[in-house]
């Protein structure tokens, strides 16, 4: 008989969802983890055959699932929480938002920002997300702090701002960035040019061009409200995807965030070109921006995940919410209530959007030979009593509230519901210090009697 293989954890649990198969649920089965790497997933009692590891976890009543994969959001943006609430986009964006950035945000902004999202999204399960945001060098510094995973955007837009002064200085920036960090275990880049009504053809040419050199992901808002769709084709005869299509930007590196106004020659477009789209179905209802049509494109074969947006238009960083509302609107939309299972709902949340960012092959599920990006969801509660199918609780009972322990690259970053790389206390201090700056300034009025 061999003896026990070494490792450096083995985690068992009453449920293990790898998303990969669709629908697979294991039973009192354990993840064999070695060097930041998944090893192998089998039942209990073979594992304690197997291994001798130096630790060993059990969690009796919880489902461990792949960690939870953002795939879009603005991160430091979590300072704006509630800055502005109840306004359309535009307005949302031209009277507050946009104002608000001018005279505040900086590099110093952007790493407490970051981090204050970083610490959110961890306690909600969530491992890796996908950022467009300013000072993207303060963004990396904050996920490195974090221990998380992060798709960095290299954001690019045809107006100055403090972090650069035109579409190229902005690429430029980036392009530098990605280079000091390129290669790096828990950071990936990617383009992120804001919308079509923000970056102009030249630098979409650019950002196409350095995209194809570097086989790297695009990242744009797109297709986001009918205004959008109008004035697109006031300006330019053309609806913004037919625009970037003519441009060559619909490919499988393109992900399209929010496509809530769409035709169905643009749906099969979108298909036939493998681009990825982003749903962020809270954000776009709180801006009454739209809903898009998530079961036509699903059923047409695009990938799609599933994206909280910013916490200044959500307003919370909340992927179990991004699942029950995508599952449950598009029950609603197609009329049919086996229309989106929540199967597929956790897969959005999982591994599509992994693939999305050319990452499926590292995360996105529990696979041996993917790193070991876990989150552990706690079922005693009495709310979540009793449990017939632990993938549809997750969807359709569980919340953040019920995740217990994170772990990404096999490091623990959230243990039994408390951080263990980044202190509450500190960013609630750095939270509290930029409402004071911002505020009466900048958002809308409220009367607050004392």
């Amino acid at each position: 008989m061999n003896d026990p293989v070494k490792i450096d954890t083995l985690l068992e649990a009453r449920w293990i969802i790898p998303v990969e198969p669709a629908g697979l649920v294991l039973r009192n089965h354990a993840i064999a983890i070695d060097q930041g790497m998944i090893r192998a997933i089998m039942p209990s009692t073979e594992a304690h055959a197997r291994f001798s590891a130096n630790e060993r976890i059990v969690l009796g009543n919880h489902v461990l699932i792949p960690g939870l994969v953002n795939l879009h959001i603005h991160a430091a943006m979590s300072l704006m929480r509630g800055l502005a609430d109840d306004l359309p986009l535009m307005d949302w964006l031209n009277k507050y938002i946009w104002p608000a950035e001018t005279r505040h945000v900086d590099s110093g902004f952007v790493f407490d920002g970051t981090r204050l999202a970083c610490a959110e999204m961890l306690k909600g399960g969530i491992t890796t997300f996908n950022d467009m945001y300013f000072f993207p060098e303060a963004s990396v510094r904050a996920v490195l702090e974090s221990g998380m995973r992060a798709a960095i955007g290299m954001i690019a837009i045809d107006l100055p701002t403090a972090y650069a002064s035109d579409a190229d200085d902005y690429l430029a920036k980036g392009l530098a960035l990605r280079d000091e960090f390129n290669p790096h275990s828990l950071l990936s880049f990617c383009f992120a040019p804001h919308a079509p009504y923000t970056v102009s053809d030249k630098s979409l040419a650019n950002v196409l061009t350095y995209a194809e050199q570097l086989d790297l992901p695009i990242h744009i808002h797109l297709h986001e409200t009918g205004d959008e769709i109008a004035d697109s084709l006031k300006a330019s005869g053309m609806r913004p995807i037919e625009r970037l299509h003519k441009l060559g930007l619909l490919s499988p590196n393109l992900i399209a965030v929010h496509m809530a106004h769409l035709t169905g020659g643009e749906i099969e477009l979108m298909a036939q070109q493998g681009c990825s789209v982003a749903h962020c179905p809270s954000s776009n209802l709180k801006l009454a921006s739209g809903l898009a049509p998530v079961v036509s494109l699903l059923s047409a074969g695009v990938n799609v995940g599933l994206g909280t947006d910013g916490a200044a238009s959500n307003n919370r960083l909340d992927m179990f919410e991004e699942m029950r509302f995508a599952a449950l609107l598009a029950k609603g939309q197609s009329g049919r209530a086996h229309a989106l299972p929540a199967w597929q709902a956790l897969q959005m949340a999982t591994l599509n959007g992994a693939r999305a960012l050319g990452l499926g092959a590292l995360t996105g599920s529990l696979v041996p030979g993917k790193t070991a990006d876990i989150t552990a969801v706690d079922f005693s509660s009495l709310e979540l009593a009793p449990c017939y199918d632990p993938i549809s609780h997750l969807v359709y009972v569980a919340g953040r509230e019920h995740v217990s322990h994170v772990w990404v690259n096999g490091r623990m970053l959230l243990d039994n519901g408390e951080l263990t790389t980044l202190d509450e206390r500190e960013l609630l201090h750095g939270a509290q210090r930029w409402q004071e700056r911002m505020t009466p300034n900048e958002g809308q009025e409220t009367k607050v009697i004392e």
